[in-house]
């Protein structure tokens, strides 16, 4: 199969034609079980049988196709956090778990009028080995990287976020500093990079520009196009994997 590609189809297909041992980073903005139908995807209902049946064959395809030095960041929220991260303990080893990051993305949540207002995000962060990738950040405080990470959203169509220098064109879309603390800390140049809930590209993108490897992967037609846009855009080359 190719690299530095995007692929419009189901997931659990490309990865089942992906060699073992082949990725060094997979990060998943995934699916978080809100039950709403979207523009571009249909939502799990957040009911666990339906979050098992979905994910338990993706994760274990995820931890086959990962290289034995490699990690795995799989971000969600509140509603289905708890489910994965049973599923990936069983499928990873307890063992493996590095780190629940919480991405602090500041304003909305809701009214907040009988809960307190829900401003995160839940990056599950685990590792195949003990023998990962690891390489130590410092932020702009000169201290080691934390496990909440304080980085505004992009803009939605509100406008109730907003990051000047990143034109919203997704619903979903992660902010370019997000994923490029993720792709630095956990892979080197010219590794391979894979999402397989690509939506707009994000992670494809970071990748290519800090001279990484990518597969991308989306079931939206739509969110492919909007991937390989913005991909166009950065100067590559297409290698065979």
């Amino acid at each position: 199969m190719e690299i530095n590609k995007i692929y419009n189809e189901d997931n659990l297909e490309l990865m089942k034609r992906i060699p073992d041992n082949s990725v060094d980073l997979i990060y998943g903005d995934i699916l978080y079980g809100t039950g709403k139908n979207f523009e571009d995807y249909q939502d799990l209902k957040p009911i666990k049988e339906i979050i098992d049946e979905f994910y338990i064959p993706r994760i274990k395809e995820m931890h086959r196709i990962l290289k034995d030095t490699g990690s795995i960041y799989l971000q969600m929220d509140w509603r289905i956090n708890h489910w994965i991260r049973l599923i990936m303990d069983d499928v990873f080893g307890y063992e493996n778990f590095r780190n629940e990051i919480v991405w602090c993305y500041g304003a909305g949540g809701g009214t907040g009028k009988k809960y307190y207002r829900r401003t995160h995000d839940n990056i599950l962060f685990y590792s195949k080995t003990t023998d990962y990738c690891f390489n130590k950040q410092l932020n702009k405080y000169k201290s080691s990287l934390q496990d909440w990470w304080n980085i505004k959203s992009i803009a939605d169509k509100s406008g109730i976020f907003q990051i000047d220098t990143e034109f919203n064109i997704y619903d979903t879309q992660k902010p370019k500093a997000l994923l490029e603390r993720i792709i630095k800390a956990s892979s080197n140049e010219n590794d391979i990079v894979a999402d397989f809930f690509c939506g707009s590209g994000t992670t494809c993108v970071v990748a290519k520009k800090l001279n990484r490897k990518y597969i991308g992967c989306d079931i939206s037609e739509r969110a492919c196009k909007i991937s390989e846009e913005r991909l166009n855009d950065i100067k590559g080359i297409q290698l065979n994997l």
